[in-house]
């Protein structure tokens, strides 16, 4: 499972990864109200992730790491939603992986300076979609767990799966 955190929108995308390809599960995003106080958005994301988790039982969770900009009260946000995420992940036993936006844009596309337009099209190529996943933070984060389920991520997950039970969703 891939998060890209934020407190007014946090994206999520699952994939599961079948012989040498990956196929997109489900992905949206989680929002909050703005007229929410801190906490009970937090608590919100917490829930909501936490049902999320509980339901498609991830190898690992995988989030984009914390980008720090210009603006440090964004960055707080982002990375309270960042902690509450791996608090959902660790109340499931699910292990937690980071990884910076240049890794994901890497692994995605090749280059560490991709556009995000570029990072989108590619996630619908991998995943086999249509067309690129929307709404953007959902596309952000199937980025996310693209970048995980490759190369390590790949033999993580794959070592995980074995210790874990198989559950069939229909």
């Amino acid at each position: 499972m891939g998060i890209d955190p934020g407190t007014a929108n946090l994206g999520f995308g699952v994939i599961r990864i079948e012989g040498g390809h990956m196929v997109a599960l489900d992905g949206g995003v989680i929002s909050t109200l703005p007229s929410d106080s801190p906490e009970k958005r937090l608590s919100h994301i917490h829930d909501s992730l936490h049902k999320l988790i509980r339901w498609h039982q991830p190898a690992a969770v995988a989030l984009e790491d914390l980008y720090f900009g210009k603006n440090v009260g964004s960055a707080m946000r982002v990375g309270q939603a960042s902690g509450v995420a791996m608090l959902a992940a660790a109340r499931n036993d699910v292990e937690c992986f980071t990884y910076t936006p240049q890794a994901i844009k890497n692994a995605v596309c090749g280059s560490g300076d991709a556009a995000k337009r570029q990072v989108q099209r590619m996630v619908a190529t991998l995943l086999g979609l249509s067309e690129p996943p929307r709404p953007d933070h959902a596309a952000d984060a199937l980025a996310v767990a693209i970048c995980h389920g490759g190369s390590a991520g790949m033999r993580e997950a794959a070592a995980a799966a074995e210790r874990s039970p198989v559950r069939a969703v229909s």
